[in-house]
């Protein structure tokens, strides 16, 4: 690392510190006033915004990155409504700031409780996609903490844009422009610099591919809110609805292919294998998946007529393989207990479903599978923060302190003890 880059993210780092104090005090309406203003300036801003963005997609070109990296770098006029969008409705939210939990008199007379507030600083790390930065600044606004984003080199030029309207918006009503920095370096010396910053920064959140959150993972002397994979599985028990099957393991997989809450791994109990797997194959072939099948599930499909040329015998390291694409593992379990076996060898603790009508199964399942969401009859799909009605999320983590699951505004806070007395002391 040079020592410039050193000094200027140990400048950005102090300068985060002191803008959280300050933005930890911030009432419910001035940071909405501030998201609103934000919201509005990138719609007002639309042309210029576009012309910054048109610099790094003539750039990503030139540097030979694919159509479909360019399209998740585009800022279509549909994604700067989005922004817009989404910032309205991060201001539209509870603010979790403040919330007193749990009041309880002692017997000594106290009053004890805990309340909401914010982590302080949050580094966020990610790659390409501009509207993170809009997402992840709102979210940080609204709780009350200051943040520093480092986006991938490949969007320098839109973040900058977007970095220039966040700071006008929060210096507008009141709150420091330094809440919000994003790093001006495109050096990848700054990323190192940023995860060992503990004397200012509480909590770095990495959001991109695989390398990164390990690089970040191995090397932070931060604490870290991450998942490195998302290697999910739907069992389908011995008594399961086979229709409610048949439509969630459907979904769970080809509803669309790269979200880490896809399915990759499907486990069939035996005794319902062939009911089941020939209906659903045949809807994944149709559908254009690639089938990687355990030789009881290759057994079972050619009985049911599959040529044996659409099925691929899957290996070991297709049970630890995130695909992101239209490829799916399937393999043949006893029961309840081989499945969760399975999943607590081969799983990244992501989300896990059972399709089973009995509720023991169910319960069991609920409680011995150690992921982050863990679901009944229900697509993994669902493992959102959207569709948890967080609003929006910072992102999933797999960790199992402080944040699990989707990380939205309450995951970007931690409870700190209060205690109301009235003149007592302890005796």
């Amino acid at each position: 690392m040079t020592h410039s880059i050193s000094d200027q993210m140990l400048a950005i780092g102090k300068a985060a510190r002191e803008a959280s104090r300050l933005m930890a005090r911030a009432g419910s309406a001035q940071k909405n006033d501030a998201l609103l203003r934000i919201a509005k300036a990138i719609l007002q801003s639309r042309d210029a915004l576009g012309d910054a963005n048109a610099k790094d997609l003539s750039a990503a070109r030139v540097a030979g990155h694919d159509a479909a990296f360019v399209d998740r770098l585009a800022l279509s006029d549909k994604a700067i409504d989005a922004m817009a969008e989404g910032l309205q409705q991060v201001a539209a939210l509870a603010d979790p700031v403040g919330e007193i939990l749990s009041m309880k008199r002692r017997p000594s007379g106290i009053q004890v409780g805990q309340m909401r507030v914010p982590l302080g600083v949050i580094g966020i790390i990610y790659e390409s996609r501009p509207n993170v930065t809009i997402d992840a600044a709102a979210l940080c606004i609204k709780s009350g903490n200051a943040t520093i984003l480092r986006g991938g080199s490949e969007a320098f030029h839109s973040n900058q844009f977007l970095a220039a309207l966040i700071a006008s918006s929060l210096r507008d009503v009141g709150l420091p422009a330094h809440g919000v920095q994003i790093v001006a370096t495109q050096d990848r010396a700054a990323v190192g610099a940023l995860i060992t910053m503990p004397q200012y920064v509480d909590v770095i959140v990495p959001r991109g591919g695989k390398s990164l959150i390990e690089r970040v993972s191995k090397e932070a002397t931060v604490p870290v809110i991450k998942h490195l994979d998302g290697i999910c599985h739907v069992y389908i028990d011995a008594q399961a609805d086979i229709e409610k099957a048949i439509r969630v393991a459907d979904n769970a997989k080809t509803q669309r292919y790269a979200p880490c809450n896809t399915m990759e791994t499907l486990l069939v109990a035996s005794s319902i294998a062939a009911t089941v797997l020939p209906r659903l194959c045949t809807i994944y072939q149709d559908k254009g998946v690639e089938l990687r099948v355990c030789p009881a599930t290759r057994q079972v499909l050619e009985a049911e007529g599959f040529p044996p040329s659409v099925l691929i015998d899957a290996t070991p390291a297709d049970w630890t393989t995130e695909y992101l694409a239209p490829i799916l593992s399937i393999r043949l379990v006893e029961g309840l207990d081989e499945a969760m076996a399975h999943i607590a060898q081969y799983g990244s603790a992501h989300t896990d479903a059972i399709i089973t009508e009995n509720h023991s199964s169910a319960m069991r399942f609920l409680r011995e599978v150690d992921s982050s969401s863990v679901m009944v009859n229900a697509s993994t799909r669902f493992a959102d923060g959207f569709e948890y009605g967080l609003g929006a999320e910072i992102g999933i983590s797999t960790n199992k302190l402080h944040a699990r699951g989707p990380v939205g505004l309450e995951g970007l806070t931690s409870l700190k003890y209060i205690v109301f007395g009235s003149g007592e002391i302890r005796t």
